[in-house]
């Protein structure tokens, strides 16, 4: 049977990252349909983390503000040994990154991201199962079963699996996907405890033997609510999956995420705390437990031909440091434009091989990171703790290295590089309105943003007419400019793109600008290019990369 409703891209997998893909090409228009084999959500507080480069990412699709009245912050971590405090984290960053650490439950993100989604026009298909695909040089034929067991053929131009670790996608497009697993098993559990540690700090408390060996661990991460964590700790041998033959290691030999068999009850877990509690505590409130097993392992390719694979289908590793549903979520929101692009015959085909260019080395290096941080702790790192930092919250992620951005800018100092993330900067004001506004606020809603820095006195020459008239033509119209102004320097009225004025100088300070500069904003919020002084030529070569059809 085949279902004549065809879309532009089937995305298979409602978890995160895969409504975070149907989302971002909904909102630029793509016909988009998006299937998931449950018949309902799961309320699993699995994945809680939500780094700073997340909210940004859903600032500028439009719906962090319900992200930001849900969730609770993150402030920092306590660490214990054997009872006693060894070291208090405190996550502090600049004052220029709009947003800190927040923690929110996996079921909470995807309601947020499913009602969203839904604003945009697209539902998901619950109880339908991607079994197999073919596909040619025009689009993918897959096979969808439902859960009465009717099979339909759907027709897509393209196919994106967000299918998580067991991913039908990626076994069916043949890519390796190599690695290991740990031999530990945990407990996770959602519960309520009553101790007097401060709020919004996580809870890191270990047991070390005599001979130096950390034996016994137990994490706790804040939710929502008085008292509320998920806790995660080693597995007693009673509940070890791996001892019911029924529940071993799963035919694809990934073994990663919930596991069947017996489920942890309040008292398991209180008897952990009666270990390894910094304070006296009594569990309550059990909302959910499951045992879960750990791998670190990534796809040798991030698709082929008119398919890809996001988020845990491409990677998986431990939990440290909450990266890997944001990481797949900056996987879908590097793919999604790029897809959008390349539908609406902005660009060729070719520009989706800078996916697997771009997004591969950050997941290989998230893999190292997060399997190097389980062993070590993140304390061994020898990076410096404010670099550390940042890299935890995802904000120094570059591709730098990229052919889809330009060349470096040697006058740049400290400022951003093509292939950077975009940083934020406040200050910046205009004639009429009487609060300044932000920098990101200024990429809400835009697709690619060419930024012209002026500082000269006799203000912006008329290169900018013949700059923006090759802007125009190569990007056929999608890219949009905006002015931004040094105080002294005076503006045209009612003449040219909006303008922005640096009044306090916070733009020419972070993007370590001394003379005019155009750069160039993505629509992922990295830098495509740096051009100081301005240069047609320059410009041309890099939209060429971009738009070129």
């Amino acid at each position: 049977m085949v279902d004549t409703e065809a879309p532009d891209v089937l995305v298979v997998g409602a978890g995160p990252v895969g409504l975070t893909t149907a989302a971002e090409l909904s909102r630029r228009g793509v016909s988009c349909r998006i299937v998931d084999k449950l018949p309902a959500g799961l309320p699993y507080a699995k994945a809680v983390g939500i780094q700073p480069r997340t909210l940004e990412i859903w600032d500028r699709m439009g719906l962090v503000r319900s992200v930001l009245d849900a969730a609770v912050p993150m402030r920092g971590q306590l660490v214990y040994i054997n009872g006693v405090e060894q070291t208090r984290i405190d996550l502090a960053l600049p004052p220029d990154v709009p947003y800190g650490f927040a923690a929110l439950p996996q079921y909470e993100t995807e309601r947020i991201l499913e009602q969203f989604l839904a604003g945009l026009g697209t539902r998901i298909e619950r109880g339908r199962e991607l079994v197999s695909f073919t596909q040619d040089g025009n689009g993918v034929t897959c096979a969808l079963v439902d859960s009465t067991g009717v099979q339909k053929e759907v027709r897509a131009r393209y196919l994106v699996g967000c299918d998580g670790a067991h991913s039908v996608v990626r076994k069916s497009l043949g890519l390796t996907f190599d690695g290991g697993a740990f031999p530990e098993e945990y407990m996770l559990a959602d519960v309520e405890v009553d101790w007097d540690l401060p709020a919004g700090y996580g809870v890191r408390a270990m047991h070390r033997a005599g001979d130096r060996t950390i034996d016994d661990l137990l994490v706790c991460i804040p939710l929502p609510g008085a008292g509320r964590y998920r806790m995660s700790m080693l597995v007693p041998p009673e509940l070890s999956a791996a001892h019911e033959q029924q529940n071993g290691t799963p035919q694809d030999g990934v073994a990663h995420g919930l596991e069947g068999g017996r489920v942890p009850v309040l008292a398991d877990i209180q008897t952990v705390l009666d270990r390894l509690s910094p304070r006296p505590t009594t569990a309550s409130a059990l909302r959910w437990s499951s045992v879960f097993r750990i791998s670190h392992r990534l796809v040798n390719r991030y698709g082929g031909g008119r398919v890809f694979v996001a988020g845990d289908a491409a990677h998986i590793h431990p939990p440290t440091g909450a990266q890997g549903m944001n990481t797949g979520i900056q996987d879908a929101y590097n793919l999604a434009w790029k897809l959008a692009l390349v539908l609406s015959d902005g660009a060729g085909t070719g520009l989706l091989a800078s996916y697997d260019t771009e997004r591969r080395p950050i997941g290989e290096e998230v893999v190292a990171r997060t399997v190097r941080h389980a062993a070590e702790g993140v304390q061994a790192d020898p990076t410096d703790p404010q670099t550390l930092l940042l890299r935890e919250a995802q904000l120094l992620i570059d591709y730098r290295s990229s052919p889809l951005v330009g060349r470096p800018d040697p006058t740049a100092g400290d400022g951003p590089q093509p292939g950077d993330r975009a940083p934020d900067c406040a200050g910046l004001t205009r004639d009429i309105a009487a609060y300044p506004v932000r920098l990101h606020e200024l990429l809400r809603d835009r697709e690619h943003l060419l930024l012209w820095y002026e500082n000269r006195p006799g203000g912006v020459s008329d290169e900018l007419t013949e700059f923006l008239a090759v802007a125009e033509e190569l990007s056929a119209a999608r890219l949009e400019t905006c002015l931004v102004l040094a105080p002294a320097v005076p503006e045209r009225l009612g003449v040219g793109p909006p303008v922005y004025r640096d009044g306090a100088g916070e733009f020419a300070r972070i993007y370590g600008v001394g003379g005019p500069t155009v750069l160039v904003v993505r629509p992922d919020g990295h830098l495509g290019a740096r051009l100081s002084p301005p240069s047609t030529s320059e410009l041309t070569a890099y939209l060429k990369g971009v738009f070129q059809r």
